[in-house]
């Protein structure tokens, strides 16, 4: 799963994409985004034909939706099942995005030995993994328009694409999030390509697997924590 990331600032967005956004206050750079966060995504865009940087709420309400609260732990989709269930399905065939990042989150189990005591206990240990010296990247998403009761203008949401983890990264955990690399995002945001099997199939063939990791301070595990630190190696 993916359940936090480090999403660029707005400027290396529109630098490395070339895709600029209309309106709004500016994407800082972000060391600790969590799901139900807004968030930058890329999308085509009808009317401009052309992709465009948006506003998307981390966490997916199909247009369908009619509880009075949003579904839970729809931040992230699995592959496996994207084509299948409501919940992703016609967003698989219509409405792809992308969502730029710097890396993301992962703990891992590891036995630690207890200062104080002189006993082994398992600890979580956040890990920080991104791609070979930081280069930024995106991650395959999904994307819903979702009107919120008593609100005029509908509120856009997304969802990052999951993925069974390679060999290199399945001992911190058993899945890991599907990154596209920059030639295929334009085949992946195409508006002609409505089959689902065939928009998985592509992502599946140009998934990027090589990435790093690196132990990095448990103060990632604080919500309220979101600074430069946070991605800093754990022995630095």
């Amino acid at each position: 799963m993916c359940g936090r990331y480090v999403s660029p600032e707005q400027a290396a967005i529109e630098r490395v994409w070339h895709a600029g956004r209309s309106g709004g206050t500016p994407f800082p750079r972000r060391f600790n985004v969590q799901p139900t966060s807004l968030v930058p995504v890329l999308k085509w865009s009808r009317t401009l034909q052309a992709v465009q940087l948006a506003q998307a709420r981390w966490g997916l309400i199909p247009t369908w939706w009619k509880g009075e609260k949003p579904p839970r732990l729809t931040f992230n989709a699995r592959v496996e099942e994207a084509a299948t269930k409501p919940m992703w399905r016609h967003c698989l065939q219509r409405a792809r995005c992308l969502l730029p990042a710097e890396g993301w989150y992962e703990w891992q189990e590891v036995e630690r030995v207890d200062p104080a005591t002189g006993e082994v206990r398992k600890v979580r240990q956040p890990c920080f993994i991104r791609l070979a010296g930081g280069k930024l990247f995106c991650f395959a998403g999904l994307m819903a328009p979702w009107s919120p009761p008593g609100k005029e203008e509908p509120l856009l949401t997304c969802s990052i694409l999951t993925r069974p983890a390679t060999a290199a990264l399945a001992a911190i955990h058993p899945r890991m999030p599907l990154a596209l690399p920059d030639d295929s995002h334009a085949a992946w945001l195409d508006p002609t390509l409505t089959q689902a099997d065939e928009a998985l199939e592509l992502a599946r063939a140009h998934a990027l697997s090589e990435f790093e990791h690196y132990p990095v301070s448990a103060r990632v595990n604080k919500a309220g924590n979101d600074d430069p630190d946070l991605i800093r190696p754990l022995d630095s």
